[in-house]
This record gives structure tokens, C-alpha cells and sequence, in this order.
């Protein structure tokens, strides 16, 4: 059994901490510790950081609940993601009194939430994952650094020696040595501080030949929107009204050109059509509820009085932030729209208690109460804004829109008789990767970008995650654990939702394993038949799955 191993030594500020393992993970979310447990796994030690409290991203301290696909409950994932899945209906069912119907139920929702199969609380989702990493946390192969980024990196020709990370509060640093190096944060925070060619913002056609790339020149700065998400629970008759947020007049009056009225606002785009829709907040016919679009409690789920009301995450047209991007500009443009971004979230909550329309003709709902408990943080809103879009790598290969776009397809290859619409009409899927690590499937979504653009919400086929995407072209012994793998601002719409991100990091995770193993570099592992073969061989005997089964639609 591996241990890391910790040291010190002379630096720069006196005598600084070291600690050594086989496995670097800079960043402690979806993909960071599915990579974590698959390294894990494999025998090997393995040191997470993670900038926040909560370790699991998109899942906890995002606060954002999983967007998958129709199929999830039958194929489509890895095994170690479903465990994860079937674990947070673990949760509700031995620690919670639930309804005789939904106890009976095989498929569990606990919020019933529209936009997934498995609405549920950051908070359950974090004890699966902690208990999942368990086994390997006790026994020290994995140690877990919270609250702590990196802030440079020791690098030499194309291998790194080290990454330092700093506590974000009390600043003190550790210098964290390993063989592998795997990039899992939000935004790709290895790749400058390495030196590690990447990619940011939109491509432009020219340089990708994709449909719905920008005309001219690339948009490096040209980012979607993040959004500061939050719970909140409705209790009639009692007022909960925030303080006034103090950037509530900007954007109680904010409307950008390219949408169909304020942002605060019932109305918001169709994100397919761009057709302004008419939405409320709590279920009235003929209009699509807001309140039951990410619920993450349904009461009606549970014995009553267990919870006095639903509990719904705000994660919506509304509250999408797109004033300016938060990496690749000066430290002081990132905190002024990060705060300008829990602005916004904050005055949406202050404009639904205060002045929104309400059902019944009245004006504000101040029974709307703000849930901090549930995302953990004093103010009330999640630990780490939803970050849609990472730096991307130069990578080996680039999964570009022509790859898994129908129409695209259809107009390169000529018409294969491809429905635009999503999910599939028929057994296709996207053309095959012979270096598969891995499946996902989700229409290519875009939000509003800091370049002033509106959704591009089109369709997509079932598709693979290719082990070129996630190697550099020249780094050695760094690898892609996220959203940043090679993709491009158009198929990063597709390849950066919850069970896809996992399937990166665990592939990302394996192949460190088995680079270490066998003494090879990951380029080698791709480009020769037999390795490559070998390596999709332990993939598979772990759980993942490399191509999709013959799909109907549902």
C-alpha cells in the first residue's frame, strides 16, 4: 500500500513544505476526483487540491444538479458514476422519511427537478462522494488539500517537476512533486502557469471550419456566461426580503441587445428558437415553471413535515452573468465580475420578493427565502460560480462541431438522413473514435457569451470522448481531468456536463495509472496499436464504457 510522502525544505521564504506522490490532481471537482478514485484504484498515491470547502465541482459547491441524457438510467456512463448516482439515492433512502411512493419508486428524484432524472442537494451529493474517496483517504494513498489553488508551477522542456499551491487564506504554500500532473480545475489553471499551449474563447471558421463559429477572427475573451447559483424555499405568509442588493438598480433595469426584454424578468429566451417565452415562477398551465425546473426537494416526497416546503436551485436565463469573462483579464476585472455576478443572482432574489408579478396579480413573493445552509456559504450563494467554459489544451486531437453535429455530418458527408432534433430518431450516433475513452451525449449548449452573443443551442449525436483529447501536443506528463480537454468553444457545449466531466477525469485518471506502470508517455499509449488496445482493455475491465448500443429514441 503507497503513501505520499511529505518533506521540507529551503526556499525563496524560509523552509516550505513538500509533499511527494505519483499522481498531482489540481482541482477537486467532477473530474478531479473521479481521476482521484481511479488512480486510486490502481495503486497509486495521489495528492487533490481543491479551491473550495467541498470537494465534487459542478455536483456541491457550483451547486448545480446534473445535466444528463435520456439514457442514463439504463447505459451511457461509467460504473463508478452510477455508483455515485446510485449512492445519492442511497443517501435519501437510509437517512431520510421518505413518502410510501417514493420509497417504492426504483428511480428516486428527490426534487422531481424537470431538468434531471436526479435533482438533489450539493449536500448529499458531497457524503457520496466523501465516501466514495474514503477507503482511499483512510488508508493515506489519496490526501485531499482544500481551500488551496495553484500559483506557479517548476517546469523543465516539456515535463513539470513541481506545482505550488497557497492556502487561500492564510497563504502559506506547499510545493506538491509528482511524475503526473493532472489539470481539474474550472478554468485550467495549470496550463499558463506551466506554460502549456491552450486555447480560450471562440475559434473563428477559418481556423476550425465549423458551422456556428464566429465569422472573422477568433474571440479569445468571447467566454458563456458563469452563473453564482442558490437555494431558496418559499414559506407564504412570512417575509424573508434580503437586504437590497447594492448593484439592484443596474440590473433591475440591465437589458442586453440580444434579449427580448430586462433580465429581471418572467420572459427569457427559448434557448432553440430564440422566441421569447413566457415562464412563472411557481407551476401555472400552459407555462413553464421556473420553481420546478432545478427543484432539488419535492416535499411531497418525503413524510410530512419533514420539509415546511420544496427547496429549488436557481440556476436560470436570468442569473446568467455575462458582463466580462474571469480568467484571461487582469486580477482586478476577475473580482469586479465576480462580484458584479453575485450581484445579479442577488437582486434576481430581491426582484422576485420585492417587485416580480406575481399568479394572483399581486406584486413580490417576500416568502421566498434565501437557503444558505444548503449551498454552506454566509451569503447564500454557491462556493464557486457555475463555470461553463475552461482554457482548452492544444491537444493531440480536437473534437470540432463537424464530428458530432448532425447537420453538420450531414452537410460534409452528404444527407444520412439525420433528424435535426435531439434525442436521435434512430440507432446513430456520432463516427467512431478508435482511441475511445469514454461516451457522452447532450445537444451542443452554449449560454450567452461575454461577447454579446445568444444561446446556440443545437443538436448533437451520441458521441465518444477520444484519448487524444485529453493529452498536449508537447507537455509530457500533463493531462486534461475536465472541461479542458480539446475541445472547441462550440463542442466545449456538449462535452462539459456532469457525466461527461466525470468520465474525463476517471479516463485521465487511468492513464497516469498506467503510464506510470509501464514506464510509457501518454502520446505513445495513443499512437501505438497495442498499448492503446491495452489501455481500452483496463478501461473497459473497469467499468467504462467506449461506444454507444444501438439507440431509439424514447
Amino acid at each position: 500500500m503507497g503513501t505520499c510522502y511529505q518533506s521540507f525544505s529551503e526556499g525563496e521564504q524560509g523552509m516550505q513544505k513538500e509533499i511527494q506522490a505519483d499522481v498531482i490532481i489540481v482541482g477537486g471537482g467532477v473530474g478531479g476526483c473521479a481521476a482521484a478514485l481511479a488512480a486510486a484504484k490502481m495503486g497509486k498515491t495521489v495528492i487533490m487540491t481543491e479551491e473550495t470547502l467541498w470537494l465534487g465541482g459542478q455536483l456541491t459547491s457550483q451547486a448545480v444538479p446534473p445535466d444528463e441524457h435520456p439514457w442514463i438510467e439504463q447505459f451511457g456512463c461509467t460504473r463508478s458514476y452510477r455508483q455515485f448516482r446510485d449512492g445519492v439515492r442511497r443517501y435519501y433512502r437510509d437517512h431520510f422519511p421518505l413518502s410510501q411512493k417514493a420509497r417504492q419508486s426504483a428511480y428516486l428524484n428527490p426534487g422531481n427537478g424537470g431538468v434531471s432524472r436526479l435533482c438533489h442537494e450539493p449536500r448529499a451529493a458531497l457524503a457520496v462522494i466523501e465516501q466514495l474517496l474514503a477507503p482511499h483517504v483512510h488508508s493515506s494513498r489519496v490526501i485531499i488539500l482544500r481551500e488551496h489553488k495553484p500559483v506557479s508551477a517548476e517546469v523543465d522542456g516539456d515535463r513539470i517537476r513541481s506545482a505550488t499551491v497557497e492556502h487561500v487564506h492564510t497563504g502559506e504554500r506547499i510545493v506538491l512533486c509528482a511524475p503526473y500532473f493532472l489539470d481539474a480545475t474550472e478554468l485550467g489553471d495549470l496550463l499558463p502557469l506551466t506554460g502549456c499551449e491552450y486555447v480560450t474563447g471562440a475559434e473563428s471558421k477559418r481556423q476550425t471550419g465549423e458551422p456556428h463559429a464566429v465569422d472573422g477572427d477568433p474571440q479569445p475573451l468571447d467566454m458563456q456566461a458563469i452563473t453564482y447559483c442558490f437555494a431558496m424555499d418559499y414559506l407564504s405568509g412570512e417575509d424573508h426580503t434580503i437586504d437590497k442588493p447594492r448593484e439592484y438598480t443596474f440590473w433591475r433595469d440591465y437589458r442586453a441587445n440580444f434579449w427580448p426584454n430586462r433580465q429581471l424578468h418572467w420572459n427569457s429566451p427559448n434557448p432553440i428558437t430564440l422566441q421569447s417565452v413566457d415562464r412563472t415562477l411557481f407551476p401555472e398551465p400552459g407555462k413553464p415553471s421556473l420553481w420546478t425546473y432545478r427543484r432539488i426537494i419535492d416535499r411531497e416526497q418525503f413524510a410530512p413535515g419533514t420539509f415546511a416546503s420544496d427547496i429549488s436551485l436557481v440556476n436560470w436565463p436570468h442569473n446568467d452573468y455575462w458582463l466580462g469573462p474571469i480568467c484571461e483579464v487582469p486580477q482586478k476585472e476577475i473580482a469586479k465580475h465576480v462580484e458584479s455576478a453575485k450581484q445579479l443572482s442577488l437582486s434576481l432574489l430581491y426582484w422576485m420578493q420585492t417587485e416580480a408579478p406575481r399568479h394572483d396579480g399581486g406584486i413580490g413573493y417576500p416568502g421566498l427565502r434565501l437557503r444558505r445552509d444548503v449551498v454552506g456559504t454566509a451569503d447564500g450563494l454557491a462556493m464557486y460560480p457555475y463555470v461553463r467554459e475552461s482554457r482548452r489544451i492544444a491537444a493531440e486531437f480536437t473534437v470540432l462541431e463537424q464530428h458530432i453535429s448532425p447537420s453538420a455530418l450531414a452537410e460534409i458527408e452528404g444527407e444520412r438522413g439525420v433528424s435535426s432534433s435531439w434525442p436521435v430518431s434512430g440507432p446513430l450516433t456520432a463516427p467512431a473514435f478508435t482511441d475511445s475513452v469514454g461516451i457522452g451525449a447532450y445537444r451542443i449548449d452554449l449560454h450567452p457569451s461575454t461577447g454579446g452573443l445568444n444561446y446556440i443551442d443545437i443538436a448533437s449525436l451520441p458521441f465518444q470522448i477520444p484519448l487524444g483529447a485529453l493529452i498536449p501536443k508537447r507537455m509530457d506528463n500533463l493531462l486534461a481531468a475536465a472541461k479542458n480537454l480539446g475541445v472547441t468553444h462550440i463542442t466545449n457545449g456538449c462535452y462539459r456536463l456532469h457525466p461527461v466531466e466525470w468520465n474525463i477525469g476517471e479516463a485521465a485518471g487511468y492513464l497516469a495509472a498506467y503510464c506510470l506502470t509501464n514506464d510509457l508517455k501518454p502520446a505513445y499509449v495513443r499512437n501505438d496499436r497495442k498499448q492503446l488496445t491495452s489501455f481500452q482493455a483496463l478501461l473497459i475491465s473497469q467499468g467504462i464504457e467506449l461506444a454507444w448500443p444501438a439507440i431509439k429514441a424514447l
